[in-house]
């Protein structure tokens, strides 16, 4: 029997019985990047659908950016929760951009930067690319580092989107 790989397109729509609310247990493997911000054991927790994260970032405007936090923030606004898991969250983000290029629709992933304003390198075509279509945008991109070079959008935190 073979195996068929799924396209983005159908990783994006396998949703897993997403949305799942959770209680959130030091074992999760969001746990010590919530521990970060503030979560306890306990505290709720949404794993998103993808779609839902595909949506999301659509909405992003040109001329504006989000972070992960900013976009998990906005996860767990919609579910009545504390938390979203990054770790789910970040996943569907690369998937949500893969997929956004497979199906040829332009969503503005690249509008969706880390949370130091540094670039994904994780993105189809790379942070170059992401560097790329951020600066057409008109955002002036830093290059940081020797070896392990790397973007931060400059200024950034001026050109966030509105939390929750």
């Amino acid at each position: 029997m073979s195996y068929k790989k799924k396209t983005w397109k159908e990783k994006l729509e396998s949703n897993k019985d997403f949305p799942k609310i959770l209680k959130l247990e030091e074992n999760f493997p969001c746990w010590k990047a919530l521990k970060k911000v503030g979560a306890k054991a306990g505290d709720s927790v949404v794993l998103a659908p993808g779609q839902e994260i595909y949506d999301l970032i659509k909405k992003v405007p040109r001329g504006k950016l989000q972070t992960l936090n900013i976009l998990c923030e906005k996860l767990a606004s919609n579910h009545g929760v504390d938390y979203c898991c990054t770790l789910t969250t970040g996943i569907y983000v690369n998937i949500a951009a893969n997929a956004s290029e497979e199906m040829e629709d332009n969503m503005p992933y690249w509008r969706t930067i880390k949370n130091d304003g540094s670039l994904n390198p994780k993105y189809p075509g790379g942070m170059e690319k992401q560097k790329y279509k951020l600066q057409e945008e008109g955002f002036i991109l830093i290059e940081k580092g020797r070896k392990n070079i790397r973007y931060v959008v400059k200024d950034y935190e001026k050109y966030l989107i509105h939390r929750k």
